[in-house]
């Protein structure tokens, strides 16, 4: 055999491997070791002897130093059986945990690693190499798991001998693999269903410890205990809850943890429903308790999983937590707790139960409870009669709080849709963001809302939508005040939002006509801007009859260009200057004719006339029929504190006027001198005699006007102003005239059911009766929604008046009467 130093030469100078020779190594240098020959100590002289014969130093030849090897080098190779025997006895050391003093490795690690490859290449031993790994692998683990049975430890701490024991284990276990490396990659590979060294040893774990069902029983109560210690002392973290995440790795390691992670959800499912159980009977009467427990409870829980469990089990760990505490309880829980959180406007308090109860499919629950509480409290404002005046202002206060609720707490993630004009183009990628998704109001909510709002409304029927007009009516007389432009209409599109929940459409539309007709005809109106926007917002977003409102506009226009003309035609001295008058067409305005008219003075008749001849002399053909009920008057009155400027309407103008004849009338004279409306006098005469500004006084005192009163006129009337405004029923819409416009809006009704009735017949030819309901209430939808009762009952008449018949084969069946 050549060797090394048969190859070598070495220059002239150098001498430094004259001396060289061949060592004695502990395999075979036909093993195939790539690893150099190792020096061993001589151990006899004869060893020495004999390596000194076998080579030779060479003389100086041409310049340069020659090494000739004489012979072939050979150690004697150590037998497969004793290097099997090594094997064993280092494989039993590294495996014995608690190793004595005599349990030593007989070898180094460099040695080991040679002897395997030895053991694998050279004697094709590997099978039984394997088998001895097998059987020590066997004895230990299996010696580790007794050890662990006996053990006296309990609770965390025999968890953290657990946890020593295997780290102990996958520490040799992986030193094993080193050392072992041409078993694994020499007979492993080549032999056919052999697991490797690490699969192996992971395999024999597996049955000697998470296959023994003691030892997994223990380490599941110990973790239990674990478990319920935290949850017993308000989630205080235990001392040794550092053992848990380390078991856990272990358990990953060795394919072990969906059967924790199994139990850890088990024993949390059936603590909290439990709980849940127990404390919905001690908390019954404070709902609001339980909701903060459990939420704290989910709170804990989720912290406590970040700070044990692998990423994974968090959600899992959350979900199973939050289904548990809610199960059976979320309508108990959104009933009971959404009224306080909203009257108290605890909006984070309710985002978090919204957040809390989408994850448990809870949402409908609470949407429910939200619906019922908005509908109740409308309803409760709605049905609210000694406190009408102050209805709307209380809708809009509280529908500000339902806004904000839905704003700031029913917060759903907005879904971004993405859409292409063609299915074969893949949609653009969209880059991560650290930012948290958008949100916004779950519509769920704000159809809720809307919902509640109008059933709300219908508790009592007409009442609202008459409430809502006459907040309007009063907002346009007083004006925006300090409010700026934008604020001030904010404030009137919040009113038109109530006005979309009622379906009374026409009451509200003959109230505001009324309201907007005596404001322009009175002058009260603080901004004719406002009102011509206004009347163009209600035309085109709710009801297209609105438009009458700009007819209004237009005669105010033309009445006042006439009565110009008509001054100038007058001298400037003539008493016709102090006349205004409003010419109107019936059409545009909401009033009737007035059925009874009044006697004015003799100069205030003369004027009126020669304006009527003056017109009529402009629009031949025209009628004029006089409404003095809107009609005022400015008076200079005498009082002992001082002359005062009154601004009245003309009834009461008519009646004040009375007192400069004498200064005591009866009720009956003033009856019989003005020819007013009892009613009407009444009203005028408690405006004058019985409210905040007394320019008369009433014998005897009292708030009611009877047929006996006296009236006197107050000489000691004072104000602290020289304009005093009397304040007069015209301005306002009293009870009776509500009550008058209401049943002047049900016969409408009557008239508008019986034209869409006769509509629809005449185009449908033959319905029954259910058709015919249905396409009569969709065909007056717009304007109001009529009872079924009143739609038979016009059938009914209609029939009478031979419009339609009934057919004679079906009697639910009508039909059309050309």
């Amino acid at each position: 055999m050549t060797t090394l130093f048969s190859m070598l030469s070495l220059p002239k100078t150098s001498g430094g491997l004259t001396a060289l020779r061949p060592t004695v190594v502990a395999a075979d240098f036909n093993d195939g070791s790539a690893s150099p020959p190792r020096k061993v100590a001589r151990m006899t002289a004869d060893s020495d002897s004999a390596s000194a014969s076998r080579s030779k130093v060479a003389t100086h030849v041409g310049g340069s130093l020659q090494i000739q090897v004489i012979g072939e080098y050979k150690t004697k190779a150590a037998s497969g059986e004793k290097q099997l025997h090594l094997l064993r006895r280092c494989i039993k050391t590294i495996l014995t945990r608690e190793p004595g003093p005599h349990d030593i490795i007989p070898a180094t690690y460099e040695h080991i690693y040679n002897t395997c490859r030895s053991i694998v290449t050279v004697f094709d031993s590997g099978e039984q190499l394997y088998n001895i790994l097998k059987f020590e692998l066997q004895q230990s683990i299996g010696q580790m798991s007794r050890s662990l049975l006996m053990s006296s430890e309990k609770d965390t701490a025999w968890i953290s001998s657990l946890n020593a024991a295997f780290k102990w284990l996958e520490t040799q276990i992986s030193l094993l693999i080193s050392l072992l490396t041409y078993l694994d990659q020499v007979y492993v590979i080549r032999e056919k269903d052999i697991l490797s060294i690490h699969d192996l040893a992971y395999s024999i774990v597996n049955f000697s410890i998470f296959g023994n069902a003691q030892l997994v029983e223990r380490m599941r109560s110990d973790v239990k205990f674990w478990l319920n210690w935290e949850r017993a002392n308000d989630s205080r973290p235990h001392r040794d809850r550092d053992v848990i995440p380390a078991l856990i790795q272990h358990l990953i390691r060795h394919h072990q943890y969906s059967a924790f992670e199994e139990y850890y959800i088990d024993i949390t499912r059936t603590f909290y429903l439990e709980e849940s159980s127990y404390k919905s009977v001690a908390l019954k009467d404070d709902p609001k308790a339980f909701f903060n427990s459990a939420s704290s409870r989910i709170n804990e829980e989720v912290a406590r999983s970040k700070a044990v469990l692998p990423v994974a089990t968090w959600s899992i760990i959350r979900e199973v937590t939050e289904n548990s505490l809610w199960k059976g309880r979320l309508e108990w829980l959104a009933k009971s707790t959404l009224s306080s959180y909203m009257d108290s406007r605890d909006f984070e308090s309710l985002g978090s139960m919204y957040t809390l109860f989408s994850r448990v499919n809870g949402v409908k629950a609470l949407c429910d409870a939200f619906a019922d509480y908005i509908r109740t409290s409308v309803s409760k404002i709605v049905k609210d009669v000694d406190r009408d005046d102050d209805m709307v202002q209380r809708l809009l206060d509280f529908k500000e709080l339902a806004d904000q609720a839905v704003a700031h707490a029913f917060l759903a993630e907005k879904v971004e849709v993405a859409s292409t004009n063609s299915s074969d183009v893949p949609p653009t990628p969209i880059a991560s963001v650290s930012e948290l998704p958008s949100k916004q109001p779950d519509q769920q909510f704000l159809y809720a809302l809307t919902d509640a709002f109008t059933t709300g409304f219908k508790t009592r029927r007409s009442k609202p939508a008459e409430m809502i007009a006459k907040y309007v009516d009063k907002a346009m007389r007083k004006g925006q005040g300090k409010a700026s432009d934008a604020e001030f209409q904010d404030l009137l599109d919040k009113v038109l939002a109530l006005y979309r929940y009622t379906d009374d459409k026409d009451v509200f539309r003959t109230f505001y006509h009324r309201s907007l007709a005596k404001r322009l005809l009175l002058e009260k109106s603080a901004s004719d801007d406002f009102e011509k926007g206004m009347l163009k917002k209600l035309k085109e977003n709710y009801d297209p009859d609105f438009g009458m409102g700009e007819d209004m506009f237009k005669d105010l226009a033309l009445s006042r260009e006439s009565i110009r003309e008509y001054h100038s035609r007058l001298p400037e001295d003539s008493p016709g200057q102090k006349l205004t008058a409003m010419v109107l067409q019936r059409s545009a305005w909401p009033f009737t004719v007035q059925k009874h008219g009044v006697d004015l003075p003799p100069n205030m008749q003369e004027e009126l006339t020669k304006y009527t001849d003056y017109y009529k002399s402009k629009h031949t053909g025209h009628i004029l029929a006089w409404d003095h009920s809107l009609g005022t008057a400015t008076l200079k009155a005498r009082f002992n504190p001082g002359v005062k400027e009154l601004s009245v309407s003309l009834y009461q103008a008519l009646v004040l006027l009375l007192f400069n004849e004498t200064p005591e009338i009866p009720y009956t004279d003033i009856k019989e001198q003005t020819n007013m409306d009892e009613a009407e006098l009444k009203r005028t005469l408690q405006s004058l005699a019985c409210g905040k500004k007394k320019v008369l006084k009433k014998v005897p005192a009292g708030r009611d006007v009877d047929d006996t009163d006296v009236f006197h006129f107050n000489a000691e009337f004072r104000d602290p102003h020289p304009k005093v405004h009397i304040n007069s029923i015209q301005a306002k819409v009293s009870p009776e005239e509500s009550k008058k416009t209401n049943a002047s809006i049900e016969d409408d009704r009557k008239h508008y059911l019986d034209a869409a009735i006769v509509r629809v017949m005449k185009a449908r030819k033959e319905m029954t009766y259910e058709q015919l309901k249905a396409a009569t209430i969709d065909a007056v939808k717009n304007h109001f929604v009529p009872q079924v009762e009143t739609i038979k009952r016009r059938i009914d008449t209609l029939v009478e008046t031979e419009y339609l018949e009934r057919s004679e084969t079906n009697r639910n069946k009508y039909k059309y009467v050309a």
